[in-house]
């Protein structure tokens, strides 16, 4: 097992990428966390979700910003060098021909910083996700 120096918490794999400290309660408090530059990226995502998703209410799940109703709709959360959507596997099977320039995996989507993101899309996924499941 691998201790964290600075906050020890243990993990299996040596230098477990995670974050030290109390886990953010809200969204808000999830994108202040979050580097200065990536804080506007998670805003605009944010801001269309709850557009798309005006009933939907806001929680943090999996440690991630997660629009609810009734069960989790869609997450989204900041990494180095992108933003993650996670709509599940089902929505990035459905919408996977308008995805082919993003890296994607059996449930997410990786949104690179270095591109703009693709708003209109991404509301369009969430709404899919919340008819859907």
């Amino acid at each position: 097992m691998w201790q964290c120096p600075k906050c020890k918490r243990e993990f299996k794999n040596t230098n477990q990428k995670h974050q030290c400290g109390e886990l953010p309660k809200t969204i808000d408090a999830y994108i202040a966390a979050q580097p200065e530059e990536v804080q506007p990226f998670l805003n605009q995502v944010r801001d269309t979700l709850r557009a798309a998703l005006p009933h939907a209410e806001e929680r943090i799940s999996w440690s991630m910003p997660t629009l609810w109703r009734k069960r989790n709709i869609i997450h989204f959360a900041a990494f180095k060098k992108h933003i993650g959507l996670y709509p599940g596997d089902k929505a990035v099977e459905h919408f996977k021909e308008r995805l082919t320039e993003y890296k994607t995996s059996k449930g997410a989507v990786q949104f690179p910083y270095n591109k703009p993101l693709p708003l209109q899309l991404i509301a369009e996924i969430a709404k899919w996700c919340y008819d859907e499941k």
